[in-house]
């Protein structure tokens, strides 16, 4: 697991090594900042998490300044319920078709049954490319024709599982803009749905953020839980990107569970989020 986050962390800690490229026992305070702002921590929270700390700052300091950020009281709305349903949400490009294949993925190898829901309607090209996952996976999925009700597809994924006994149900949704008013009465209306098919569906509802986008991608976190009310986060393409710091801004903007990790493009891809592998790598190439 250590080592993953290594790989995913991979560009932001050449970044980190441009502003520090000597590992230290302690480094300053100006120095921490520094490599803080190059790994795309905002500015708010840089500034907070300097304060308590002194002019010569140990790797023990950093890391509790650092871990602070994820001490808030998160529900991970965990469930016994079967099928246990979950929508998968955001915008365009964010990885989503590819980050259900991954959740399937990583359910089927704990021996869990899934069925996908292709509820992404919108777009002809997100029903193809799920139904190649499925394919690939020996997953079954519930699909439809492009620019049918997202919300049929919904109940019928729901009902299916129901009917066949399936422990997981991953519905996709459609990723336009979300400043967009259809989306946001589409995807309530796919929510009230599901409730209909299943008392307390969909049990969680997951947002995709890109890695790329670093501390933007909080906005559009902000405008869908807003929306629907968002219960955990994926992060996807931190491996490609310098600014992995961002995960300190999400969490303490977001102050919700981020739940995995995308490290690569395979559905084996994808690793539990933990706080002090993610710190601790960071930190690895500052301190000795």
């Amino acid at each position: 697991m250590f080592n993953l986050f290594k790989k995913v962390l991979g560009k932001t800690n050449d970044a980190i090594k441009e502003v520090a490229p000597t590992r230290k026992k302690s480094i300053s305070k100006d120095e921490f900042e520094d490599i803080l702002l190059e790994s795309d921590v905002n500015y708010t929270l840089v500034e907070k998490l300097l304060e308590s700390l002194p002019e010569k700052i140990t790797r023990t300091q950093a890391f509790n300044s650092l871990i602070s950020v994820f001490q808030y009281k998160a529900d991970w709305k965990e469930s016994d319920t079967k099928p246990f349903v979950e929508m998968i949400i955001g915008v365009n490009g964010a990885g989503k078709t590819t980050t259900i294949s991954k959740l399937a993925y990583h359910y089927k190898e704990k021996g869990h049954s899934v069925i996908l829901g292709a509820g992404d309607t919108f777009r002809a090209a997100a029903i193809e490319q799920l139904s190649r996952w499925s394919d690939k996976l020996n997953i079954p999925i519930v699909a439809t024709q492009q620019g049918h009700d997202p919300s049929a597809v919904v109940y019928d994924t729901i009902e299916s599982a129901k009917a066949k006994g399936y422990d997981h149900v991953i519905i996709d949704t459609a990723g336009r803009l979300h400043t967009q008013t259809n989306l946001s009465e589409e995807l309530k209306k796919m929510i009230r749905v599901a409730d209909k098919a299943l008392t307390g569906a969909p049990h969680r509802k997951m947002l995709i953020l890109d890695g790329t986008q670093g501390s933007s991608s909080i906005n559009q976190a902000k405008a869908f839980n807003e929306m629907i009310g968002i219960d955990g986060i994926i992060i996807t393409k931190l491996d490609g990107t310098a600014k992995g710091g961002s995960v300190l801004s999400i969490a303490e903007e977001l102050q919700m569970p981020i739940f995995y990790i995308g490290t690569g493009e395979q559905p084996k891809d994808l690793i539990p989020f933990k706080a002090n592998d993610y710190i601790n790598t960071i930190l690895d190439e500052i301190f000795i």
